[in-house]
């Protein structure tokens, strides 16, 4: 998948998932696939959702655009309902979410979410917190960490039947734990999910895209005019 460069477009400009620099930057559908009930590491999360249930997503439309400092992925699927509320609150209550994945380390798998010393990031939206990205790390399911809650920016609107959301970052960053660095021209491996509050999804449970490359889609930032 290509992200494409937009000259002199601001970061505001990219939040705005209804903003006019979107016309100009082409749009894929991405096929989204439950986790397998399997690799849940609890038997209590295994038995509420037996096989072949996680997953509520299918699919997710994605465009992905740079202005030469920042990197913004928009994203558009089907829900009927709007999930607010807060992990917590209610057992039987979980908000919507999104995420764009990266692997932190070679050979980190896509769909345990990574593995001891393989870290995955994930860029996340949720929409409990609709004005605050997260930098996640995850070194299997589970074992989610928040890093950081300043880094990623994001923007989520509901509307017509569908969430439409934009997470961004900058395309470079002071080198930390489970960092990404995004090089206009270079291919970088990726991939999102999307947990539906309404099935209960959260943590490892939830629907994600599985490319052709070790299951990563790749991407490649256009370069710079």
């Amino acid at each position: 998948m290509k992200a494409t460069y937009l000259r002199d477009t601001p970061l505001t400009g990219l939040l705005d998932p209804f903003g006019e620099a979107w016309s100009r930057v082409n749009t894929e559908t991405l096929a989204l696939s439950g986790t397998p009930s399997a690799l849940q590491p609890t038997a209590a999360v295994r038995v509420a959702f037996p096989e072949g249930t996680i997953g509520a997503i299918r699919s997710a439309e994605l465009a992905v655009a740079h202005n030469g400092s920042e990197i913004a992925f928009r994203l558009r699927w089907a829900d009927a309902s709007m999930n607010t509320a807060a992990a917590g609150e209610d057992d039987t209550l979980f908000p919507d979410g999104a995420a764009l994945l990266f692997p932190a380390a070679p050979g980190a798998p896509l769909m345990s979410m990574g593995a001891p010393g393989k870290p995955v990031t994930a860029w996340y939206w949720r929409a409990d917190e609709p004005d605050r990205g997260r930098h996640v790390s995850a070194q299997g399911l589970g074992s989610s960490d928040t890093l950081d809650r300043e880094l990623v920016k994001v923007a989520g609107v509901h509307r017509d039947g569908h969430w439409h959301v934009v997470i961004a970052r900058a395309l470079a960053v002071a080198k930390g734990p489970a960092t990404v660095r995004l090089v206009p021209g270079q291919a970088t491996p990726f991939s999102l999910a999307i947990w539906e509050g309404g099935h209960r999804e959260r943590a490892g449970i939830k629907a994600f895209a599985m490319g052709q490359h070790d299951g990563w889609h790749e991407l490649i930032l256009d370069p710079q005019a």
